[in-house]
């Protein structure tokens, strides 16, 4: 068994995966869009360029993520993505480039558990926590 997870940005795919491409440092290895379908019925009108699916790799990991119903309206709540680092200017730098435009929840700071964690919305509602290993 294997747990994958999938964002769906409502209308913002392609926005959100080229900001965690110059965030993150994220690859896509693979896209498509909903006028590629091989079923036309997936495709709304006025929706033919949105992004249907696209793999993301974030270091060792990959998101899956999509333009969905293509509301405008992105709803990410009750989890949040982790990122585990080692070099504490690299958490400090990846931190703020998520805050940029989104929300900090929690100040980078010193912990029981970690030298430096904070956590962080980011400009389309997507929780992160950063947390470097001690």
């Amino acid at each position: 068994m294997q747990l994958e997870t999938y964002l769906f940005f409502e209308g913002r795919c392609e926005e959100a995966l080229e900001f965690y491409r110059g965030t993150l440092g994220a690859e896509v290895t693979a896209l498509m869009r909903f006028k590629e379908s091989p079923d036309p019925a997936m495709c709304q009108p006025g929706a033919e360029d949105k992004i249907m699916h696209a793999n993301l790799r974030i270091g060792d990991t990959t998101l899956m993520a999509s333009d969905g119903s293509c509301t405008g309206q992105p709803a990410f709540q009750g989890f949040s993505l982790s990122l585990a680092l080692t070099d504490e200017a690299e958490a400090g730098r990846l931190f703020a480039a998520l805050a940029d435009g989104g929300q900090v929840q929690m100040p980078l700071t010193r912990t029981f558990w970690s030298p430096l964690f904070g956590m962080v919305a980011d400009r389309f509602g997507v929780s992160w926590m950063i947390n470097v290993l001690g």
